[in-house]
């Protein structure tokens, strides 16, 4: 880990820090939420032993980076514009691009707006979906899931309720759920004196990694990374143009079969019935891995480094 470069860059009017080591052709990582760069750990030095130059960003509003105070600064155009210009203050023409959670979407929308600087793609968890023109977003959620749906609970002040409460107790209870149950929030907790469940860390997630994560959102708060949530239906105002768009850079695709995103209504037979390779036309593998929880890149570090090298390693 101490092979690790940390350096901040100027992007997009704010201050980005990016963990990189290597040299040779650019891989971007992006992680998710509650997540920072430190997720791809393991894949950094895997990747970069194997002669590639691993670049993964703190996303705008997370750990080390800039978190603009506007709820609206938050949308895929301002993060994908961030990423770019990190690119360009790197003096990278084009990259592999890999994603996890929040930053799979992310990944979306940056082959959407500038496939050229895309090679091609690894995404993790989340499937391409299309813009539908008729249904915002939270509309849809509420209407399937109710408003005690993680993402719907989101819209609100929830960080307010988590005040007062240990981020390393909120992270450690977020990483070690194992269900494929849609994440819900019942309303009126007292998280103060709610008994979090606080299991044995897995084999794969150490107090060290507990302790990084912790340190750096009771430092910066969680409000940047839950703005992403708060932009979804904005995003799908500012989306209107890319109606009916499909991604075009070559692509493979991870996920766990305990992922709860695996079970969100549909998924699965857009998968089957090559709905994912309509809208994804040079989608070239669908990795469904057996018993493997949301956070995949660190549950299976070795397994996805290796996947990722075998796609990346043909272009």
């Amino acid at each position: 880990m101490e092979k690790i470069e940390h350096i901040t860059v100027a992007t997009n009017g704010i201050n980005m820090h990016v963990a990189t080591i290597g040299t040779g052709p650019a891989i971007l990582f992006l992680h998710g939420f509650p997540e920072l760069w430190y997720s791809w750990r393991h894949q950094l030095l895997c990747l970069s032993s194997l002669g590639y130059r691993c670049i993964a960003p703190d996303l705008r509003g997370f750990g080390d980076t800039d978190a603009p105070p506007s709820v609206n600064d938050y949308t895929a155009l301002h993060v994908v514009g961030d990423l770019v210009g990190l690119l360009d203050a790197l003096k990278i023409e084009q990259v592999f691009l890999v994603g996890h959670d929040w930053g799979t979407l992310i990944a979306w929308y940056f082959c959407l707006f500038r496939p050229e600087r895309i090679k091609a793609l690894v995404n993790m968890n989340v499937v391409f979906t299309p813009r539908n023109p008729q249904v915002k977003p939270l509309d849809g959620l509420r209407a399937v899931y109710g408003d005690e749906y993680y993402i719907c609970r989101f819209q609100e002040p929830i960080e307010e309720e988590f005040a007062g409460v240990d981020a390393a107790k909120l992270l450690r209870t977020i990483f070690t759920i194992r269900s494929p149950n849609p994440p819900l929030i019942p309303k009126g907790i007292d998280y103060k004196t709610f008994p979090f469940l606080l299991q044995s860390l897995p084999s794969w997630l150490t107090e060290e990694d507990i302790n990084y994560y912790a340190a750096k959102f009771n430092q910066k708060g969680f409000t940047g990374g839950l703005n992403y949530y708060r932009c979804v239906d904005l995003d799908w105002e500012l989306m209107a143009p890319w109606t009916g768009v499909g991604i075009k850079v070559p692509v493979k695709f991870l996920v766990g079969n305990l992922d709860p995103s695996f079970y969100l209504p549909g998924v699965q037979d857009y998968i089957a019935s090559g709905g994912f390779k309509k809208d994804v036309p040079l989608l070239e593998e669908v990795v469904i891995m057996e018993g493997v929880g949301h956070f995949i890149n660190q549950e299976k570090a070795e397994e996805v480094a290796q996947h990722i090298y075998d796609f990346i390693k043909k272009f």
